[in-house]
């Protein structure tokens, strides 16, 4: 069963991304070299902004007038122009594979006619615009622990990331100390691919 979601600390943006699958997904792609809970408030300033998550009107949007929303201060990501162009690509592939409905993603059926597995779903999430492998296995992981979205063999296909208790990445963040752990989680893994090399 869904829960709303703790992600930035800020309960309206946190609503937000509980509640509009779009949202969710945006604040996904906009999550590198990037802090966590920065790149997921970036949803958030583009409603405001914008007036609108719609993706279709996001697709249709000038991409300058888009740019220039997108990197005012406070931009909605370091790299703000080129992630305003990342943001309008998925949401043009969310209107045009998935008739604008986000949710589709993880629930149309899948080749069989039957109810996609985790495999498919990751299959899906990889076909978007800026989502690779990992960032694909950690949105179905995120999918699987806080959204109820559990296709069959999810855990599977997320890998390392839908790990029960696992505190490696945005999928494992429920509060403040989550956040933190999954932070020091990372800078230790960091060090540790340093230290191989």
């Amino acid at each position: 069963m869904a829960t709303d979601l703790w992600i930035t600390g800020d309960a309206d943006t946190d609503q937000l991304l509980s509640d509009d699958p779009f949202a969710l997904l945006i604040g996904m792609l906009l999550d590198q070299q990037y802090p966590m809970e920065h790149a997921f408030a970036g949803p958030r300033k583009i409603l405001d902004r914008f007036g609108t998550l719609e993706p279709s009107a996001i697709a249709d949007a000038d991409p300058d007038e888009f740019v220039t929303m997108a990197t005012t201060p406070p931009a909605i990501h370091r790299y703000g122009r080129s992630m305003a162009g990342r943001v309008q690509a998925v949401a043009r592939a969310v209107v045009d594979a998935y008739d604008g409905d986000t949710s589709r993603i993880w629930t149309d059926p899948g080749p069989s006619g039957e109810a996609p597995t985790g495999a498919e779903v990751l299959r899906r999430l990889h076909a978007l615009p800026g989502y690779g492998e990992r960032k694909a296995k950690i949105f179905l992981a995120l999918l699987g622990k806080q959204r109820g979205v559990e296709p069959a063999g999810w855990r599977e296909a997320a890998g390392e990331f839908g790990e029960p208790g696992s505190r490696r990445s945005i999928a494992d963040v429920t509060s403040a100390e989550a956040l933190q752990e999954v932070r020091a989680f990372k800078k230790a893994a960091k060090a540790a691919a340093k230290e191989t090399k």
